[in-house]
This record gives structure tokens, C-alpha cells and sequence, in this order.
């Protein structure tokens, strides 16, 4: 039976995600605490992993019943910040800004987040799917590859690339107990998944296989002109209006569901 195995959400863009037993829609349809804070530069750019290659250096764990960031530093310079605090946002972007050698402010963002396609929803991920590309790399573990690639809602129970059905035209919907999703587009992935989400150390030529084995494996039902090149994986989801004032919770079951 196809279940929700795993939700993790990130609450500081770019820092570590954190899993959540049940998540609240948000208005935008969203996840609760996706994303809710972003570092921000003088540009009013939000960056992310592609932007300080040393973000991979920090440990991150946030508290949402508290609104407390808990970060510490190679060096072991720990800090906590509450950021649903006004003055402690402020102070969190100062220690960011010393840390990055960058200008930043650390901004909240409760609607939708900081998510890089506001107008979408979840990223969408099965477990099947990670335990696959995670046999393509010596000495990859699924959780590393859960680290690396930073889905929101991972599904067990399925076959690998399950979620690639979900986009493309004529492409069923799926529910998640109550809740009910479309596909809307394949994530193209960027630099951040070929870095050690420990060391951000490369693993060599991780683009080029993966993009070998991915179309080794590129599964019969998807629609290949829904994907314009074969270095993607997971898919970028949107929760129907009518479903946005509903939750998530790990346990409940999937249905795939014909237009």
C-alpha cells in the first residue's frame, strides 16, 4: 500500500530541513514552515546552497512549536535565534552576514515561503526513487541522497520514479489522505545535489551519471516530452485550492487519481 512515508520541511532556505509528523497546508499551498525564512542579500536575492558552497559547513535543527533556530559552526560556535522575533531576525542576519562575508538579513515569509516557484506547491519524492539513485554512487546511503536532493514529501510503497507518472498531459492527480495533488513540472536539479551535504565535497561526475543511469531507467509510463532533459528527478506539486485547508501526516495513505 502506497503510504506517506516521510515529510520534511525547511525552515531557514538553503539550511538543514527538519521531519515533521503532520504539516498544515498553507493559504499558498504550501507546507507549514517551508521555507518560512530566507537569508536575503542587498539585492533582495534570496540565496540558497548555490550561493555559499561553506553552507554545508553548519548544522542546523529548528523547533516549530518555538520558533528556535539552532545552528553551530565547524568550529563549534553555536548560536540560537527566535525567529519570530523581529529583533532576533535581525541579529541572526548580522551572525549570518559575519559567517557567509556577505550582507544579509534573515527574513520571514509566512504566506508561501521562500520556495524558488511560489506559485507550486511541494516537491514530491518516493522512497523507492531515492534508494535507486542512491545505488548509482559508491558509498551513497538513502539518507544521504534524502539530504542531498531535499523532497518534501517522500512516498513508500511504490515503484521507483512512481512520481514521474504525475506530470505531463493526461497525467492522473494523486491524494494524500484528504488532500489532493497534481504534478506540475520535473525538478531540474542544480549543483547542490553532487555536494556532500556534510563537507559540500563534490562526488566526481556526479552530473554525468546521473544523467546516465536516468535514462537508463526512465520508466515506461512517463510522458518523455514532459521532461525537456534527463537530469531531473523528483517533481514539483501543487495542492488543489479546495485541499489548501487540510493537513498532511505521515502514515496516510496515496491514491493515484484519474482526471
Amino acid at each position: 500500500m502506497a503510504r506517506l512515508e516521510r515529510i520534511r520541511v525547511f525552515p531557514v532556505k538553503g539550511l538543514d530541513g527538519i521531519d515533521v509528523e503532520t504539516s498544515a497546508i498553507r493559504e499558498g499551498g504550501t507546507l507549514a514552515y517551508d521555507r518560512k525564512f530566507g537569508l536575503v542579500d542587498e539585492d533582495g536575492e534570496v540565496s540558497n546552497g548555490k550561493d555559499f558552497e561553506t553552507i554545508h559547513d553548519l548544522r542546523a535543527d529548528f523547533d516549530p512549536e518555538t520558533g528556535e533556530l539552532r545552528v553551530e559552526t565547524p568550529g563549534g560556535d553555536r548560536r540560537r535565534f527566535a525567529l519570530d522575533e523581529a529583533d532576533e531576525r535581525s541579529r541572526a542576519g548580522e551572525w549570518f552576514s559575519s559567517v557567509f562575508d556577505a550582507a544579509l538579513t534573515l527574513e520571514r515569509n509566512s504566506s508561501v515561503g521562500f520556495v524558488d516557484r511560489p506559485d507550486m506547491g511541494p516537491s514530491v519524492i518516493s522512497t523507492e526513487t531515492l534508494e535507486t539513485v542512491a545505488g548509482w554512487f559508491d558509498d551513497l546511503t538513502v539518507e544521504g541522497a534524502r539530504r542531498r536532493l531535499r523532497a518534501n514529501v517522500e512516498v513508500s510503497g511504490v515503484e521507483p520514479f512512481w512520481e514521474d507518472r504525475f506530470v505531463g498531459d493526461d497525467a492522473p492527480t494523486f491524494t494524500v489522505g484528504d488532500v489532493r495533488f497534481e504534478g506540475v513540472t520535473p525538478c531540474a536539479r542544480c549543483v547542490v545535489p553532487s555536494r556532500d551535504p556534510d563537507t559540500g565535497e563534490p562526488l566526481p561526475e556526479f552530473r554525468t551519471r546521473f544523467i546516465e543511469k536516468r535514462r537508463e531507467t526512465f520508466p515506461k509510463w512517463a510522458d518523455p516530452d514532459a521532461f525537456d532533459h534527463h537530469y531531473t528527478l523528483m517533481i514539483i506539486a501543487r495542492i488543489l485550492e479546495g485541499s489548501r485547508n487540510g493537513s498532511i501526516g505521515v502514515g496516510d495513505e496515496v491514491h493515484v487519481v484519474d482526471r
